[in-house]
């Protein structure tokens, strides 16, 4: 990394955010009105490798890498340690370190939530966890949510933290075709949890963590200044959502998908007919949600009055996850496909629109 990287680096992160959030960021231009060509990128970072979330803490920015890695980009300096685990990770496929959320209070206090794969038994499963980071370690201090049912390619990942102040959790479908359906399984959901493990008492359905359910693999969570929750998530071939979250509401998954419709369930927001996106990560930038995309290669903005997502960039790359940051948008990138080999030679990406 250059001294250049470190001096754009440090001008980019003068701001300040709420850390562990999902919730719409400032944005003074509308990513609507810009062409594909009115935005420049460079290269923050190189060498990551299936990086899978990004957050901000001040000054820093903190990733996720699938094999285990928290990264720490801070004042010039790259910081890249194991979380440490009670149980080892389970890495293979799409399976591995994924989601992390900072607590309101990290600065001071070193918390944060992360979502991991680990073995539960014989089974693949997936868990949420408290964590402290004391300077130079990130050591797991607490099992929020235990034994959620995993896979090889589906365990969804994301978590943040709502505007409500409760922690929010996807999860995968599992290739089970009863669980998303099922509300006494964790699969195919998506979960809210106080910050120390508790059902809120206002969850939809009493003593239970899920918030909605048939959902199939979904990556990604947002929330506009309205306090609306945006979800997006994977088809099974092509027909990828998004969804507007109702807390108690069916998504369909197995049952109903694209334009299908029956009684109790939810038709998406949007989706993507024959064409495949494989969306990732979400986030509100102003009023605009970002939706970045694996199959399709790029970053998109959702056009809410027609309904369709256009194309921000294309940079040839698997994009999981975006960060706006004032004007600016910083991207992720996971090159390598969770049914592939080897390294995924990742990098981190600023997006800048010319004015």
């Amino acid at each position: 990394m250059t001294k250049h990287f470190y001096a754009t680096l440090l001008v980019l992160l003068a701001g300040s955010c709420a850390p562990g959030s999902s919730m719409a960021q400032d944005a003074s231009t509308p990513i609507l009105n810009h062409s594909e060509s009115a935005w420049t990128s460079s290269v923050l970072a190189d060498g990551l490798d299936y990086p899978w979330d990004i957050v901000r803490d001040g000054k820093r920015l903190i990733l996720t890498e699938k094999a285990g890695s928290v990264v720490i980009i801070e004042n010039g300096k790259v910081q890249r340690s194991a979380l440490e685990t009670t149980d080892p990770l389970r890495t293979e496929g799409g399976a591995g370190l994924l989601g992390i959320a900072l607590a309101p209070d990290f600065a001071d206090s070193g918390r944060a939530f992360f979502y991991y794969s680990y073995s539960s038994g014989l089974e693949p499963a997936n868990r949420v966890v408290a964590a402290k980071f004391d300077g130079n370690t990130w050591r797991e201090t607490a099992v929020l949510v235990d034994a959620i049912p995993g896979h090889r390619l589906y365990n969804g990942g994301r978590i943040a933290i709502g505007p409500d102040g409760h922690l929010y959790v996807t999860t995968g479908w599992t290739e089970n075709y009863e669980r998303p359906q099922d509300l006494k399984s964790l699969a195919g959901k998506v979960l809210r949890l106080t910050l120390d493990g508790g059902i809120p008492e206002d969850n939809p359905f009493q003593g239970s963590f899920v918030y909605s359910y048939g959902h199939r693999n979904a990556q990604g969570l947002a929330w506009n200044a309205d306090g609306e929750l945006f979800v997006a998530e994977h088809g099974q071939a092509a027909l990828d959502e998004i969804n507007l979250i109702t807390p108690g509401a069916n998504y369909g998954w197995p049952v109903i998908s694209g334009d299908e419709a029956q009684e109790g369930m939810q038709k998406p927001f949007l989706h993507s007919g024959d064409d495949t996106w494989a969306p990732s990560g979400i986030a509100f930038a102003g009023n605009e949600l970002l939706v970045t995309a694996l199959q399709g290669r790029g970053l998109y903005v959702l056009d809410r009055q027609n309904r369709a997502l256009q194309p921000v960039v294309n940079l040839g790359e698997r994009v999981r996850h975006v960060l706006p940051v004032g004007d600016d948008l910083l991207i992720i990138t996971t090159n390598r496909s969770p049914r592939g080999q080897g390294p995924s030679k990742d990098r981190l990406v600023r997006l800048s629109a010319q004015r």
